[in-house]
């Protein structure tokens, strides 16, 4: 019996061990900044009780250090991802030279969510970027059909899709108010819609919002 115990005392201390490791190289495969913060978390508190259990203390050191600095920058992350203020929408030309390299550096993630994004056809299109500090976490492009803003292309970096940028865009952003816009309707075409989430109608194929005013 004694020996059966320490047989699954010990492969349970491993296969936590193996699998505190596997979680540890899956977090830093991620490219959605808040989970691979929160997986890395995870794997460094699982590494942290493996390595206490055999008395492995730089090491448990180590892993505490890393449990502390992702629950830091968890913290400022999730601090950023409430805080509407912090990012900023700049238009710029449809044809500008920086868009039209970020239209071609994310082609083929964009081509998977609008692939029926035509990135060559400008011609009345009005272009916005969605910055976050210098760097930008978004592109959104529109075309005027009367007082309605067609959304052609709403594309967030992947590192920035769990910090929900849309509802900024689209509920408190001026920017389609400012060009005398009254509704958004969206491209049927587009993979995996979010906005029922944030407050738009789906009508037929499509969703729609009714934009007001902001106070």
């Amino acid at each position: 019996m004694s020996s059966l115990t320490d047989w699954v005392s010990e492969n349970w201390l491993s296969a936590l061990g193996w699998f505190g490791s596997a979680l540890l190289i899956w977090s830093v495969l991620q490219t959605r900044l808040l989970r691979l913060r929160l997986l890395n978390l995870a794997a460094s508190a699982v590494l942290t009780a493996f390595n206490a259990f055999l008395s492995i203390w730089p090491m448990v050191a180590m892993n505490l250090a890393l449990v502390l600095i992702n629950l830091w920058q968890l913290k400022s992350l999730l601090a950023q991802q409430r805080d509407e203020s912090a990012f900023e929408i700049l238009q710029v030309q449809p044809d500008d030279r920086y868009l039209q390299h970020v239209l071609s550096t994310h082609s083929s993630d964009i081509q998977r969510f609008q692939p029926d994004l035509d990135p060559a056809d400008t011609a009345n299109r009005l272009a916005f970027l969605l910055q976050l500090g210098d760097e930008t976490v978004g592109v959104v492009l529109v075309r005027p059909m009367g007082t309605t803003a067609h959304v052609e292309l709403d594309w967030v970096n992947p590192r920035y899709r769990d910090f929900a940028p849309g509802r900024f865009v689209w509920r408190q952003s001026k920017m389609l108010l400012e060009h005398g816009f009254t509704k958004v309707s969206t491209s049927p075409a587009m993979v995996a819609p979010y906005y029922d989430r944030i407050g738009f109608t789906r009508v037929g194929d499509h969703f729609e919002l009714e934009l007001t005013p902001i106070s």
